[in-house]
This record gives structure tokens, sequence and C-alpha cells, in this order.
């Protein structure tokens, strides 16, 4: 097992010497590999983009698909690059245009509660939210059923500082960072077990199984929620990111209201410029039990 992890990062570490304009290039040669000769999940793209956009015709649907298959090789071949990225190219990358929303907070010894989604480049997210502070970074992650694979990846993100927590041991971290500024980080766009959530609701024209711990740790810590919006700039491989305080005081919302906002807002940005979001994900698998 040890020799498979080894072998992983040697592997990710000999690609990531490449220049981008080299891994771009593997980029375009896989676009047409995944959206032409292997396919790869193409009716599961088609298919949630047929039930989330049901007004737009078979051909605008068909077109967001392959601008999305244009994206998605660039993400691989960033995520590749990410392995031996200086810092310098990180905040060059990625733009924040309002750090001002999340330090405000850090500045009346609140927490953060960060809410993000599997959009534009989420994991390079990561390195740019670990410069941006020196207080504790948390990132929720569900672990992969390959462990040899979350481990070598788990390694990677936490390069620059942030610590990488189970969503099943969250509650006992920010338990022990009460009262003291810090950011924790959910994408919250995954697809919850039935025993991690039984609350449904509609979200890009389906029901929809959504996680609710993102409203349990708000109510519990009484820490604010910022929304990560992580957009892609017109130049290949540069992005920005945006924050938007949805939830001041969570105790100002109803049960489920926070879930439903934090979810609604995604589905805006979604909906604003769909080609960004992971269409390969089996996002609606879970269908309410009778």
């Amino acid at each position: 097992m040890q020799m498979k992890k080894q072998s992983i990062d040697i592997l990710l570490y000999i690609f990531s010497l490449l220049p981008f304009w080299v891994l771009y290039g593997l980029s375009n040669g896989l676009y047409y590999l995944l959206f032409y000769v292997v396919r790869y999940r193409k009716q599961v793209v088609l298919d949630n983009l047929k039930n989330a956009f049901p007004e737009k015709t078979v051909e605008e649907r068909y077109q967001i698909a392959k601008k999305f298959y244009r994206f998605f090789p660039d993400l691989l071949v960033e995520a590749i690059k990410m392995r031996t990225m200086r810092a310098e190219q990180v905040l060059k990358r990625i733009e924040l245009l309002n750090p001002e929303e999340v330090y405000r907070h850090f500045e009346q010894q609140k927490g953060v509660i960060g809410v993000t989604a599997h959009y534009g480049n989420w994991e390079l997210g990561i390195y740019r939210l670990s410069l941006m502070t020196a207080h504790p970074r948390l990132v929720i992650y569900k672990p992969l059923n390959d462990k040899d694979f979350n481990e070598v990846f788990n390694r990677l993100r936490r390069r620059f500082g942030a610590s990488m927590v189970p969503m099943k041991q969250i509650l006992r971290h920010v338990i022990r960072l009460k009262n003291t500024p810090y950011i924790s980080m959910f994408v919250a766009d995954q697809t919850p077990t039935y025993q991690d959530s039984d609350y449904f609701m509609q979200f890009l024209n389906q029901d929809t199984l959504v996680y609710t711990g993102t409203e349990r740790i708000a109510r519990l810590t009484k820490n604010p929620i910022v929304y990560c919006h992580i957009g892609r700039k017109k130049k290949r491989g540069y992005y920005f990111c945006k924050f938007t305080t949805l939830v001041e005081d969570p105790d100002n919302y109803e049960t489920h209201e926070i879930t439903q906002l934090h979810n609604r807002f995604t589905e805006q940005i979604i909906s604003e410029q769909p080609e960004y979001w992971l269409w390969t994900h089996r996002r609606w698998k879970r269908k309410r039990r009778i």
C-alpha cells in the first residue's frame, strides 16, 4: 500500500513539473478523448442538464455539455500542477475580490463557516484560502473510498497550512476553536447518505437530498456563514473568489432556512454559468424513501 501511495505521488510530481502551456495542450487532447471517444459519463451529464434546465433546447444543453467537457480537463491538469505550485503562483491565479468580508468577522473574534461548491476550481481555492490568513483553516471533506488516493490528495491540499477534517469529526474541532477566529470550509453540494441527512429540497429543478451539517454547525457555534464563489476569469487558468455573507446570526433563521439559503445561492451561480459546475457528479442518485 505504501508503494502505491509513493507511485501516485511520484507521478503527480513528475507531471506537475511540466509548464502550464504543455499541460493545457494535454487538456485539449483530453477534451476530444473524453467527449468524443471515451464519452466519459456523457449520458450522465446530458441527463443532469436535461433535468436541471428543461426550458432549454436540446442544442443549448449540448453546447453547455461541450463547454463543460472543455473545462473539465483543465481542472484535472491544474490539480496535477498543484503538487509543485508556488505560493506566488497561487496568489497570481486566484484573485480575492473582497477578502475584507472575511476579515471583518475575524476582527469580531468570530469563526467563519465558509461554503462553496464543486464549481470553478474549488481545489485551487483551498490553496488561496490557506494563504489569506494565519488563523486556523479547516477544510471539511468526505473521505474517498480509496484510502491511498485519499491520503495523497489530502497531503497535497495541506501544503499551505490547511487542516483536512473528515465530516464526522468537524464537531470536536469547532468546539475546540470556540470564541477564536478560524474558517471552516464546506463543499456543500455533495451527495449525502441517508444516514447523514433526511432533508430534501428542490435544487436545479429536482428533488434533492442535501446536507444540513453546515446549518447545524452554524446554530451550534453562532458563527456567520460566508459563501465563497470561485469563478473563472476569461484568461485560461485564472480565477476569482468573491465572498458573500449569507448569514450574520444563525438564530434569526427557522429550521432548514439556512440550508435552503446557501443551496439557492449555489443554484443561482450554476444557472448563470452552468459549464463550470461538476456535471459528471451523480448528484441525484438518492430518492425519497416511501
